[in-house]
């Protein structure tokens, strides 16, 4: 196998391996493409499957924050990092990416950028067309070896040599074929998921526009039979990825209640219950106001309003820990002091990049994720052309 592997070598001027068919992995390749470079993408499964789910199966393929500084701001992870690959690789050259490939774009009032198709299967098929060039070997990647002048891969089937190796292999996966190299992994863990709590009584509730006291962040909040989920929810467990559980959490539910005593002085004769429910959902102005609940507005003392205020504007959860199985991104990964920013290289080896989640990155929901997706695979290639 051995000199079968040195034969068909692909160790060989402008060839380049790609281990992962994913966002990353596919962009990086239609980048080196557009070169004259040869590529070769491993993947055990279907090229870009894992874009299929995102947005809901619209495809959030960016966020319009323009300033690179501003954007990197959404990234719990590799913040400062960030600033050199989005002055490279920003969203409006995302932007620019998807019109060369026919994919135009729109973008919702919350800022989110999506396809005009709204599918993500057509994002999918419109990339694919564009690295039909591309070799594909749909083998997994088991290991990769440091050679004297290039890389080893070796897959479930055989083994090649190449001289440069990109890894996209995701935020799952792609740890293990590091293990024969001196390369620094970030013990990974879920990010932008649910989060179990010691609540359930208040399963189906929503509260809009609720405020995290612990980040300073506002969102909505969703209560589940499990604890709490929702965009809010998703920032914060991001946030507290590396958190060790349980913590607590404080919210105020009602940011815009700003002076419970003039309603309660305007509406002598309604019951508490009756007024909280102008802010919060009834369920949770019942739990709210607890055994005051059918008080009358007239009758509430300084210390009850107080008592209730309180209950609003610090309302507490203890998370015990995520609701496994929903986590679509990962915290953690190839730790970016062993990254050149402005090449994606490895600083110990020379020929090897990292691109996308396999990074110890990881943004907010929003199209964040997918935008460190396209950036770093677009600085990748750059750097390997050199």
């Amino acid at each position: 196998m051995e000199q079968d592997c040195k034969t068909n070598s692909s160790r060989r001027k402008g060839a380049i391996a790609i281990i992962g068919a994913g966002a990353s992995g596919c962009i990086c390749a239609y980048y080196l493409l557009k070169e004259g470079l040869e590529v070769t993408l491993f993947d055990s499964g279907s090229p870009l499957r894992t874009l299929l789910p995102t947005g809901g199966g619209r495809c959030n393929l960016a966020h319009a924050e323009y300033d690179p500084k501003e954007l990197a701001k959404n990234y719990p992870r590799g913040e400062k990092f960030l600033y050199s690959v989005f002055s490279r690789f920003s969203t409006s050259d995302t932007l620019e990416l998807f019109e060369e490939m026919g994919i135009k774009t729109y973008t919702q009032e919350d800022g989110r950028i999506f396809p005009e198709s709204n599918s993500a299967k057509d994002v999918r098929e419109k990339i694919l067309n564009h690295i039909k060039n591309v070799q594909f070997v749909k083998e997994k990647v088991l290991k990769i070896e440091k050679l004297e002048n290039g890389y080893k891969l070796k897959t479930s089937k055989a083994e090649y040599l190449f001289s440069n190796v990109i890894v996209a292999a995701g935020g799952h996966t792609g740890y293990e074929i590091l293990k024969a190299l001196d390369i620094k992994i970030i013990p990974p863990r879920p990010s932008l998921v649910g989060l179990n709590s010691d609540l359930h009584e208040l399963s189906g509730v929503v509260i809009k526009n609720a405020l995290s006291n612990n980040t300073g962040l506002s969102g909505d909040i969703l209560f589940t039979h499990f604890g709490i989920s929702g965009p809010l929810v998703y920032k914060i467990s991001s946030i507290k990825a590396e958190a060790e559980f349980p913590y607590s959490l404080s919210f105020n539910l009602a940011p815009e209640l700003e002076n419970l005593q003039e309603i309660l002085n305007n509406n002598p004769h309604k019951e508490l219950k009756n007024i909280l429910s102008g802010f919060l959902p009834k369920r949770m102005a019942s739990y709210i106001s607890g055994n005051y609940a059918e008080i009358k507005a007239h009758q509430i003392d300084g210390k009850t309003r107080d008592l209730i205020l309180s209950r609003i504007y610090n309302f507490q959860l203890t998370i015990t820990g995520i609701n496994k199985g929903e986590e679509t991104v990962t915290a953690g990964g190839v730790d970016l002091n062993e990254v050149n920013s402005k090449t994606m290289e490895s600083k110990k080896y020379k020929g090897l990049y990292f691109i996308g989640e396999i990074l110890d990155i990881d943004g907010f929901c929003g199209g964040f994720n997918l935008q460190n997706a396209w950036s770093t695979a677009f600085v990748a290639a750059t750097g390997v052309k050199g």
